[in-house]
């Protein structure tokens, strides 16, 4: 091989390496999104549905604000074991791609760029460490006017977790708001049970 084609492999796995790096600190971003979702159900239906939705799932009710229809729920979500150690067989095979050109650049220490491998598990403790965490989902119910049918339906601006907001409009069968106008300002307060 020429210096040239190990250079540009060298090069090529540095680049790689960023790459991993990014990769393993985007797995503990914080990916908190706020929708609109639509039912066709009055608000204290709704309210119920989401209560015990939320229960199951380990969440609590941490706040209620009547006068604004706004309901916070607080759960702790836990690091997944799978992530944690896929990110380390990648951390593991990145240092390896990494060490492997370095052997070739650098014969006579190989045998201690070997010793570089033993940084992999670091990756899944880092996932570990950050992925745990508090998650907090704020509902904000209102009334709305439907353009196609002229009726009154219920709208929650929900903010959560992406992950949470597609488990949440898959298990109670809400639809994402497209185009829908506000009815007159909302009457009936949640419930604070």
């Amino acid at each position: 091989m020429t210096t040239t084609i190990i250079y540009s492999t060298l090069l090529l796995t540095l680049l790689l390496s960023i790459g991993l790096f990014f990769f393993i600190k985007a797995s503990v971003k914080d990916r908190t999104q706020a929708v609109r979702l639509i039912s066709e159900q009055p608000q204290e239906a709704l309210f119920a549905q989401f209560q015990q939705y939320f229960t199951q799932r380990s969440y609590r009710v941490a706040s209620v604000d009547a006068t604004q229809n706004e309901v916070t729920f607080v759960g702790f979500v836990r690091p997944s074991w799978f992530m944690a150690i896929f990110l380390t067989l990648l951390a593991a095979v990145g240092i390896l791609s990494l060490v492997l050109v370095l052997s070739i650049l650098f014969p006579n220490l190989a045998i201690g760029f070997l010793g570089l491998e033993l940084l992999s598990p670091i990756a899944g403790v880092f996932y570990w460490q950050k992925a745990g965490r508090q998650e907090q989902v704020s509902l904000k119910f209102e009334d709305v006017l439907s353009e196609e049918t002229q009726v009154v339906q219920s709208a929650i601006a929900v903010t959560a977790h992406r992950d949470e907001l597609a488990a949440l409009q898959q298990a109670l069968g809400l639809k994402p708001d497209d185009e829908v106008r506000e009815a007159s300002p909302l009457t009936k307060p949640v419930p604070t049970t």
